[in-house]
């Protein structure tokens, strides 16, 4: 398994315990089993991660909903609403990352850790993050 799916999936595993019992990211981080067997940069990126995406859950939140009509963002299973905002802070904060890569990590960790449907559901929502984020972009540099 490579060093950022990895991390992705540490991040996933922080965000999820912060989901149901909310406390301090950083706290959160270092209490998780395997923390400390971390390279440096990688610490770094699983900080990054859940720290960005946990200060601006309100905000993501918000890019969630638009983007999954008629599914109310607290009412998502735990997992596939904190692989929603993991990939959605993702793209972004982390611009440089491909979002298509963004994407795949987050199709493939739905698979292993949610439900029967999960990695179809966060393809969807996802995909139209994805493109409304683009939108975007291209508007804001005309």
């Amino acid at each position: 398994m490579g060093t950022r799916r990895r991390a992705r999936e540490m991040a996933l595993q922080i965000l999820y315990g912060l989901d149901i019992n909310p406390g301090d990211p950083e706290t959160a981080c270092g209490d998780l089993d395997g923390w400390s067997d971390l390279e440096a940069d990688s610490r770094d990126f699983v900080s990054d991660l859940v720290q960005g995406a946990w200060d601006r859950r309100s905000e993501i939140d918000q890019v969630i909903a638009d983007a999954s009509i008629k599914w109310d963002v607290g009412r998502m299973a735990v997992v596939d609403r904190n692989l929603l905002r993991l990939a959605t802070y993702e793209m972004m904060a982390h611009r440089d990352t491909p979002a298509r890569v963004v994407l795949n990590e987050a199709i493939e960790m739905a698979k292993n850790y949610g439900g029967e449907e999960s990695g179809n559901f966060i393809n969807g929502v996802l995909d139209r993050i994805k493109y409304d984020l683009e939108r975007e972009q291209n508007e804001s540099s005309s």
